[in-house]
Formats: structure tokens, sequence, C-alpha cells
């Protein structure tokens, strides 16, 4: 099999954007006849907090993650705690105004501009093809 006929076959396998990767048929389609009879409800809201369980969300009511704490899921990050003592650290203001971005880094000493992005490398598989 030469490269590019992998490459072919290997781009015939990924799905095409926006597409669900799961698909109901039978009583789990969504328009099923018998699917109210299959698929466990909700659950009501009151009865929850009327057992004393406390406050329980439901997946489409819970609040969303933070940012500090995607960073901390998704990178190890944890802008939460001091790197010195360990202590609570808590987040007084995101500066998202440019200007003031610029003037404050270039008062630290830091590069106010990205650095260029390099150019794409030619692997030497595809050259071959």
């Amino acid at each position: 099999m030469t490269p590019l006929e992998f490459l072919q076959r290997l781009a015939a396998l990924v799905p095409r954007p926006r597409l669900h990767l799961i698909r109901f048929h039978g009583v789990l389609a969504p328009n099923a006849a018998l699917r109210s009879q299959i698929v466990p409800s909700e659950a009501d809201p009151a009865a929850d907090t009327a057992d004393g369980a406390g406050e329980s969300l439901s997946p489409s009511t819970q609040a969303r993650m933070s940012w500090a704490q995607l960073l901390k899921r998704v990178f190890a990050i944890d802008l939460t705690t001091c790197p010195q003592c360990g202590g609570a650290l808590t987040i007084l203001a995101a500066i998202e105004d440019p200007a003031v971005i610029i003037k404050i880094l270039t008062h630290l000493g830091l590069p106010s501009r990205a650095p260029p992005r390099a150019p794409a490398r030619l692997d030497a598989f595809l050259q071959t093809a």
C-alpha cells in the first residue's frame, strides 16, 4: 500500500463535521413510540429537596466550571492555591483591555507580542507520495 492510498483510507474513516457519532435505532430512537416506557424520566427536583437530601442538581441545571477549575482539570495547573505557602488564592480581576495588557507587560520587561509562528515542516513520509 502506498502512503497516498493509506491516507485515502484513513481520511475515509474520519467523520464529517457536526455529525452525531452515536445513533439510536428501535425503541431508543428519539421519536419511538415506546421510548417513554424504556428510558427513565428525569427526577422531580421538588421531590429531591423534600427528602432532605440537600440540593441535587440535574446535569442540565448544573453551573459551568470556572476557567480556573478547567485549567486544573485539563492541565493540572492549580490557580486557587499559592505555590509557596499552599494558602487559598482568589481572583481579584481579569484584565481584558489590550492597551492595559501591553502597558503592564512592557513595564515588567516581558514581550507584549506573541512570538511568530514557525513555518510548517514537511514530513519525509508525505514527500514520497
